[in-house]
């Protein structure tokens, strides 16, 4: 080392006193990169420059007194170089060059260079600091020197989880103070004012040095000067701030607080170890902590979808139809609303389930715990059970929902089919069977008899042309009967009604009959022309009637054609209404002529015609309301037209929009297929590309969405076939769910893949090639092996099924490789593979997922943390003891975590047990299942 004692004496080295070990070049990381340019502005500050001049000064001191000597005015001790050369050679435990001799400026200048130069060689950017400033004693270029020189051997190489210079000391400072009451440490200026800072990091590690119960927050310099004292006569930190400076300042000087507490930092750099040890046992207890969250998680989710599924499935079973139209559209409203709004979310809910304890399975995994056993009745094949049995329950219910609507619609139309034809029937009956049951005849003259004789013929014709629409009415009856209409009792007793009326009057028309035809012989003489009038007026205005019917009745159709059936039928019925308007033309002539003769005979008629009732007037009358009536006809059936062309679009549109979306699912799904199989790049790529490839069909939810719309017009429309296309709303909307469960699970197999690869060390080559054998051997492409497939796999990648390890065999295929195996006396043994086979098919399912082929590869080829790693961790934290105190744990670990430990922690039951003790061993092994994995 130098002799820099006195100016004149000459340089002579000798060997190097120890320093704080620092060197090796390098880059001293964000933080460094900003403190190279000094801010002279902050020098500015006279009070900061105080600071900063006793805390560099002390901590050169710290230093310099290793080598017999040490500075008392900061920028004049160094303006020569020697005490600066000699700073450095001790901090560093190097050499610098040898110093020039001389007190010329040039010396000293060229000594300084040589400290420049040295610290440069440290990967330190010096900018804006010269030589020449520092011989000439500018203070603030020589605070900014002596702050990079601390920077770089006294802070650079503090790091804490990861982090580096400020943000490592920050968090160490955080961390050892966190239990500590009215201390929070957020920066290195006001964090520090009132001294607990301080004195709460000398407590968290010399506790007998400190009374911290009875420092008070409202007393800093009381604080800062205890604090200080003990550092300075039991930690041999030298007293680097003065506690009046620090309290009579606004914000303290960051860079003179950073040197002090750097300080500390190396004086306790001798408990690493314990701390180590405690961030093993945490990071093993945050795993063990989110596991458990997950499992509850899943726990819950699980039960709250078994219970849903429990509560739907009834109502997907119950098939007990309702009476009406409207009662049954409900139903199958609800049932539009069950598979729009609550099915989705819970398709979205199981996939996520599945999902979830795939990743849980794999961290389990990956972190040497036990898998996870769901609660009885909650595993995924328990749901998946009860997700099949609500499909199947979902299946057929809407078909049966349309059947019953169908049904009951032909049901309307048929009951108010028959009551308008009864109607008809009970109002051309009423007063017949006591017109039949007069004995007028008994009493009538001759001519009143033929004339009564005729009116019965007419009579007899009449009720003949209305055997038709009895049985018409029969017929109706028994088909409501047959489509169980809920008001069947009521229609079979109106219907056995007039069917009894109408066998009675049956039977009073041959009685009259014949009663009449006893008095036939003495009948002379008949008005032709009445008669001939009744007998063409009688079937014209029976005619008129159907007509009126026929043109008032009720339709429904469901197609085109149907409707256009309809008005061709119509069209033929207008064709014939020349024809009969030429009849009406000629009765009426009949009625004319039969006047005429009788006024030409001076004949008076005595009131009406005798053999009929249809006046002229009521021909004529009606006639009027079949002309009305065929308008009003016409309209009603262009309006159904219209109505199925409506349909019509409504199906084509639904149908172009499906036939592009159908098969855009089903190409989708084979894509899907071939990306898992043909994965090529690191996992990220892969996982990126089926990212994108998600959002590609995400983005494609708006035609779905467009096609749920025009399937709801269609279902309002009560439209329920479509020849334009073979997919239904139900493929789509399975295909669908597919798809979006198909690309999650391919994801979520990637995610894993990634987890594994991280947490096993599996480099991507590794990775490749597993993928590769898989692929080669999943000849079917289904995404699993099966055991022979699996055996053949391990074989391609060297792994001897026998002896339970690989063997590196060069490039061959399977068969060559099973024959070297069986050639140098291995062999494929049924006990070894069956081992392997219950690891990686649990459930005995008879197939091996890759993403269980790439766990076993991964436990066979890496190393992971175990019980005994941790039970090692403990015995640290324990001083060795082969217990350990509730208040250790407080002061070793974060407080969750320590109290995660506590909690779950058996009392030591060992001869060298304490009051309060704590076995960890019990407690490490448990983390880990009944044995270490």
């Amino acid at each position: 080392m130098v002799d820099y004692h006195a100016a004149n004496q000459s340089y002579q080295y000798g060997p190097s006193s120890g320093g704080n070990g620092a060197g090796g070049g390098g880059s001293m990381g964000d933080y460094m990169a900003q403190e190279d340019d000094w801010d002279r502005d902050l020098l500015l500050d006279p009070a900061w420059e105080k600071q900063q001049r006793k805390t560099f000064t002390a901590w050169c001191n710290s230093h310099l007194r290793k080598a017999g000597t040490q500075i008392e005015n900061i920028d004049e001790d160094f303006r020569d170089g020697l005490k600066l050369m000699l700073l450095l050679e001790v901090i560093s435990g190097e050499r610098l060059p040898k110093p020039e001799r001389g007190k010329m400026r040039v010396h000293k200048i060229n000594n300084v260079n040589k400290a420049l130069d040295f610290i440069a060689s440290k990967g330190v950017k010096l900018v804006s600091i010269g030589a020449e400033e520092i011989v000439d004693g500018n203070a603030k270029m020589t605070l900014g020197m002596i702050w990079t020189i601390i920077l770089r051997f006294a802070i650079q190489d503090i790091s804490v989880e990861e982090t580096s210079a400020k943000e490592g000391l920050l968090l160490w400072c955080q961390r050892k103070t966190a239990p500590y009451k009215n201390v929070n440490v957020q920066n290195f200026h006001i964090s520090w004012k009132d001294g607990l800072a301080f004195n709460a990091l000398i407590h968290r590690h010399r506790p007998e040095l400190i009374e911290y119960d009875k420092l008070r927050k409202d007393d800093p310099v009381t604080n800062l000067n205890n604090a200080f004292e003990v550092a300075e006569k039991y930690l041999d930190i030298p007293k680097m701030l003065d506690a009046e400076d620090i309290v009579g300042t606004l914000r303290p000087d960051e860079k003179a607080i950073m040197t002090y507490v750097s300080c500390f930092y190396h004086a306790f750099s001798g408990a690493q170890k314990a701390e180590t040890a405690a961030n093993r046992i945490c990071k093993v207890l945050a795993v063990n902590q989110e596991n458990e969250h997950l499992m509850e998680d899943y726990e819950r989710l699980a039960s709250d979808l078994l219970e849903w599924i429990r509560r739907t499935i009834p109502w997907l079973e119950d098939r007990v139809p309702q009476k009406t139209i409207q009662e049954m559209q409900q139903k199958l409203e609800d049932f539009r609303d069950y598979r729009r709004v609550h099915k989705p979310p819970k398709v979205q809910e199981k996939c996520q389930l599945e999902i979830n304890f795939n990743t849980l399975q794999t961290k389990l995994r990956l972190s040497n715990r036990p898998a996870f056993m769901p609660s009885e009745g909650r595993m995924v094949s328990d749901i998946n059970n009860g997700w099949q049995h609500l499909e199947q329950a979902e299946k057929g219910y809407e078909e049966w929902l349309l059947n019953e609507i169908r049904r009951l619609e032909r049901l309307d139309h048929l009951a108010e089919k028959f009551r308008q034809k009864a109607s008809i029937h009970e109002a051309w009956t009423d007063g017949k069977e006591a017109m039949l049951k007069h004995r007028d005849y008994e009493t009538a003259t001759l001519s009143d008899i033929k004339a009564l004789i005729r009116k019965h013929e007419a009579f007899e014709s009449d009720l003949a042309a209305h055997q038709d629409r009895v049985e018409q009415i029969a017929a109706i009856a028994q088909e409501l009967n047959e489509l169980d209409y809920y008001d069947s009792h009521n229609v079979n007793t109106r219907c056995q009604k007039i069917c009894d009326q109408w066998d009675a009057l049956g039977s009073l028309t041959q009685s009259r009959r014949e009663a009449l035809e006893k008095t036939e012989k003495q009948l002379e003489t008949i008005d032709q022309l009445h008669l001939e009038y009744a007998k063409r007026a009688a079937p014209f205005n029976n005619w008129m009637e159907s007509a009126m019917e026929d043109l008032q009745d009720m339709f429904i159709v469901h197609t085109i054609e149907e409707i256009e059936g309809l008005i061709s039928a119509h069209d033929q019925f207008k064709s014939t209404l020349p024809d009969a308007d030429r009849e009406r033309e000629a009765i009426l002539a009949i009625h004319k002529e039969a006047h005429r003769i009788a006024e030409s005979n001076h004949i008076k008629l005595s009131g009406s015609n005798p053999y009929t009732t249809v006046t002229p007037q009521i021909i004529n009358s009606k006639w009027e309301k079949v002309q009305q009536l065929v308008p009003k006809r016409d309209h009603a059936l262009l309006e159904e037209q219209s109505k199925q062309q409506s349909n019509e679009h409504l199906r084509r549109q639904f149908a172009s929009q499906a036939n592009i979306v159908g098969p855009w699912i089903q190409t989708k799904m084979e894509e899907i297929g071939r990306i898992s199989i043909e994965m090529n790049g690191t996992l990220e790529d892969q996982l990126n590309h089926l990212k994108r490839y998600e959002r590609s069909i995400v983005d494609y939810k708006p035609n779905l969405d467009l096609l749920e719309q025009q399937h709801q017009l269609i279902q309002e429309a009560l439209i329920f076939d479509n020849k334009h296309t073979n997919y239904t709303m139900e493929h789509i909307r399975v295909g669908w769910e597919q798809l979006l469960t198909t690309i999650a699970r391919t994801i979520n197999e990637v995610e894993n893949q990634i987890l594994t690869r991280d947490a096993k060390g599996i480099s991507q080559e590794q990775m490749q090639e597993f993928r590769a054998s898989f692929n080669h051997f999943d000849k079917d492409h289904g995404g699993a092996l099966g055991p022979e497939e699996f055996k053949a796999c391990l074989i391609s990648l060297g792994y001897d099924v026998e002896n339970d390890r690989q063997k590196q065999t060069g490039s061959m295929d399977s068969d060559d490789f099973r024959a070297l195996l069986i050639s140098t006396g291995y062999s494929l043994g049924d006990a070894e593979f069956n081992r392997i086979m219950s690891v990686v098919d649990p459930n005995h399912s008879g197939l091996v997922t890759f993403q269980a082929f790439i766990d076993f590869m991964s436990r066979e080829t890496t190393d992971t943390d175990t019980a005994d790693q941790v039970i090692a961790s403990f015995k640290v934290l324990a001083g060795d003891k082969n217990f350990i105190t509730a208040e250790e744990l407080r002061r070793e670990l974060p407080p969750d975590q320590a109290e995660y430990c506590i909690a779950r922690m058996a009392p030591y039951q060992g001869p060298d047990a304490v009051p309060g003790a704590l076995d960890y061993k019990s407690f490490s092994t448990a983390l880990y299942g009944e044995s270490d994995l």
